[in-house]
């Protein structure tokens, strides 16, 4: 259900978990990370609806002040930009909603929420900006969608303590859980649909890859360090950051497991998740290690790679 960069990093926060213990929760690690998937899953859900519910008060204020008893002008015939956003329709999809209701996600009861981060949302400058617009651009409506949900939605304390009382895991995993959000509106094409396909990845599948990683990152974790360590001159493996370690430990697991993965994806994967809960030089240290330790092992053959265009992968 969630992309693989996202099970990825859902992996690497259990890994940390289990290498900061004394290495005897294995099992009940992995049971929390399986737990862990699913609530960032209905979080990314809960989030997603937000703009149909946003999109909702506004249509329904809308309509209020046009059957007001003395409609102004402005009410009878009102700038309709905002409800018309096609960032926003493309982002109120009829698979999102057979997704949410499947997993009973949903903001009943709650349209004096969504109604104050429409409201705070109407007062802000840049919603004014684009209101003002003669002819806003396809990535004018798309920054302003962004705008809505990055101040108004994901930085909105209100919205913050909802979803603390409704789980106190949620906080947890809001950060991701915004971050792929964000990632699905800035993925969204002028004249096409958002990006949801992975919402109809099957759970065997994501289950599949990701204890296969985390159980095999493990396993073959002391022959990978000490094969990053010999790579690493003038370091020692205990002085080497635990996330770098991690990252590349996962990335040696995934290039030499998942032989459908190309090498490149697995290293251009592994950087991009350096950036965010890593060293500032990880990004370096961490391509320069595993470069010359993807080569070494496709030469020797613990890296197969099958299929075509995979080859030479």
């Amino acid at each position: 259900m969630l992309n693989r960069r996202y099970l990825r990093i859902k992996v690497y926060q259990a890994l940390y978990a289990y290498w900061q213990g004394d290495g005897s929760n294995a099992a009940r690690i992995e049971q929390e990370l399986h737990l862990s998937i699913q609530r960032t899953f209905d979080l990314y859900l809960a989030l997603l609806l937000v703009f149909g519910e946003v999109h909702r008060a506004a249509e329904r204020r809308i309509e209020e002040r046009r059957n007001k008893r003395l409609p102004t002008a402005e009410d009878l015939s009102p700038n309709l930009r905002f409800v018309q956003n096609p960032v926003l329709q493309a982002l109120m999809d009829e698979r999102l909603d057979a997704a949410s209701e499947k997993r009973k996600v949903n903001w009943v009861g709650e349209q004096e929420l969504v109604t104050k981060i429409l409201r705070q949302f109407e007062a802000s400058e840049e919603f004014q900006r684009y209101m003002a617009l003669s002819e806003p651009t396809f990535k004018d409506q798309q920054e302003v969608v962004l705008h809505l949900f990055v101040e108004h939605v994901a930085n909105f304390d209100q919205l913050q303590e909802f979803f603390e009382a409704r789980s106190i895991h949620w906080l947890e995993d809001l950060d991701l859980a915004c971050s792929m959000v964000k990632r699905t509106i800035e993925g969204v094409r002028e004249g096409g649909k958002a990006s949801l396909t992975d919402l109809f990845r099957g759970p065997d599948e994501e289950r599949e890859f990701v204890s296969t990683l985390y159980r095999r990152t493990i396993d073959q974790g002391a022959e990978h360090e000490q094969a990053i360590a010999e790579k690493a001159s003038n370091w020692e493996s205990d002085r080497i950051a635990l996330s770098d370690m991690i990252l590349m430990k996962m990335a040696l697991t995934e290039a030499r497991v998942f032989s459908e993965v190309p090498v490149k994806v697995t290293l251009n994967e592994y950087i991009e998740i350096a950036k965010a809960y890593s060293t500032p030089k990880s990004r370096s240290f961490i391509n320069g290690i595993l470069d010359k330790l993807f080569a070494e092992m496709k030469e020797d053959g613990r890296i197969r790679k099958v299929g075509r265009g995979l080859l030479e992968n």
